[in-house]
């Protein structure tokens, strides 16, 4: 059985991402944050966490990012997209128009909120723990109305006013299947690889890490810098790199890394949930021809 944690109650959107993944025999286990089910796995309580990573509006979830280094022992194998959405929902009989509060994550807020302000601009933003949570506050009558999946107004016995409702349309929210560290999930050639590291505070060091990857070809499809809280003035550099720790190129610029890093942690290497048209691919023929000229010259042939 895979025992697999997630931001719940039952009707969130991460919910929708575990049945993405398509895992067998699938035992669910709702927490209330994303560091609680990185921690689940960390301490076997779980074989996976589903956690939202990035989404299209309002960018990093920096509570996942953070809770990816604090939980440590941790390593991501697989990714998947979905498009959001949402309903907004009032206890049965009510209309949204007299509502006075109105409740959502606050990731879920920042996509719906122009939309709101023009339907129910008397509405008073509440933050909820997650978008069901939200649903779960309207039906136990603290809040008004709540923006969420259209199945947790089912789950809730709830009264759905619109649906399908999002200011910029066709948002996305990226969401990674986690589990404990191990070998990394094999190279397809459509890959991300995930690394966190820190840097001695002295000028130009984050220039040369970069120019590492620079150097060999390596893209950087996400950076991001986060305080550690261990330290003042310490950072941890969370960045997306587009292909596998196997890719030659890849591989080589991590070992410079290494080098140039006080720190460095190593998050996996997956499939990419999508291939960005036009992207360059790594050149195997290229990069095998290299390798070869390279012992060929310390062969002295």
């Amino acid at each position: 059985m895979n025992r697999v944690a997630f931001l719940g109650p039952h009707g969130t959107f991460t919910e929708q991402a575990v049945w993405a993944f398509e895992l067998d025999d699938v035992a669910l286990v709702p927490v209330d944050s994303p560091s609680a089910a990185l921690h689940a796995v960390r301490a076997g309580e779980v074989d996976w966490a589903v956690v939202a990573i990035e989404n299209s509006v309002d960018g990093a979830v920096t509570s996942t990012s953070d809770a990816l280094i604090e939980a440590g022992g941790v390593q991501i194998y697989g990714e998947t997209e979905l498009e959001i959405a949402f309903a907004i929902m009032t206890r049965p009989g009510e209309e949204l128009a007299d509502a006075r509060s109105f409740a959502t994550h606050p990731v879920g807020y920042q996509q719906v909120k122009k939309w709101l302000a023009d339907n129910a601009p008397h509405a008073r933003f509440h933050a909820a723990a997650s978008n069901a949570a939200a649903a779960e506050l309207v039906a136990e009558g603290e809040v008004d109305a709540a923006a969420a999946p259209r199945r947790a107004a089912d789950l809730f016995g709830l009264q759905v006013h619109a649906d399908g409702v999002a200011d910029m349309q066709a948002a996305r929210t990226r969401f990674v299947l986690a589990g404990p560290s191990g070998v990394p999930a094999p190279r397809t050639g459509n890959d991300r690889t995930f690394v966190v590291f820190q840097l001695p505070n002295e000028p130009g060091t984050l220039v040369g890490a970069l120019q590492e990857f620079a150097y060999r070809g390596v893209d950087l499809s996400r950076i991001e810098s986060r305080p550690t809280k261990a330290e003042r003035n310490t950072y941890n550099f969370f960045v997306d790199l587009v292909g596998h720790i196997d890719d030659a190129p890849l591989a080589e610029a991590l070992r410079s890394l290494y080098l140039r890093a006080s720190s460095i942690t190593f998050l996996g290497s997956w499939p990419r949930a999508h291939e960005p048209a036009g992207e360059p691919g790594v050149d195997e023929a290229r990069l095998r021809a290299a390798e070869e000229w390279v012992a060929s010259a310390r062969k002295g042939t």
